[in-house]
């Protein structure tokens, strides 16, 4: 009996070890998919992520463009109003161009400030140079207003730009300088 109760218990001992190696071959298994889930789950997110991104974008391309359309019209406008001085049209015409001004505002559109300001390349297209008394680069005039749509550029502004001619005229005469021949 003491021969079996040893057999046996070797029996079980090996069935316990037998068990336990499944138990941890089981549980490495259990742990490997969860982390293959758990990348799955992370890519699936990231890729949702990344649609939602392109789907703004689209949506913003489109609003671009057709704001982009409409700034001839909105330039237009601003041209015509002028000549309007005495017509009795004036008033809709102004109502109108406020409208229009403050739909596309409403949409992130803003103009660009030039006339006084120094030039910059990122938000001016220099399409004159003026001889001034400014310092090199002032804007002198605007010749189309530029726009931004958010934070982009999406018309520079026209401008003309200083170039300084150096000394006024009236700086060279009577300084202490002896004109004497």
């Amino acid at each position: 009996m003491i021969g079996e109760e040893s057999g046996q218990d070797t029996d079980t001992q090996e069935e316990i070890a037998r068990l336990q190696r499944e138990l941890d071959e089981a549980r490495k298994l259990s742990e490997e998919r969860l982390t293959r889930l758990q990348y799955l789950q992370a890519d699936f997110d990231n890729y949702r992520k990344s649609l939602e991104r392109e789907r703004e974008q689209v949506i913003q391309l489109a609003g671009e463009a057709l704001v982009r359309d409409l700034l001839p019209v909105l330039d237009d406008l601003e041209r015509a109003l002028p000549s309007l001085s005495q017509e009795k049209n004036r008033e809709g015409f102004e109502l109108l161009s406020r409208k229009l001004h403050k739909l596309l505002e409403s949409h992130g559109l803003r103009s660009i400030e030039s006339h006084g300001k120094r030039f910059d390349p990122n938000f001016h297209e220099a399409i004159a140079k003026g001889e001034s008394n400014e310092e090199d680069g002032t804007i002198l005039e605007e010749y189309q207003r530029g726009y931004l749509l958010r934070s982009k550029v999406i018309r520079p502004s026209k401008v003309k730009i200083a170039e300084h001619t150096g000394e006024c005229k009236e700086e060279s005469h009577g300084k202490g300088e002896d004109n004497r021949d």
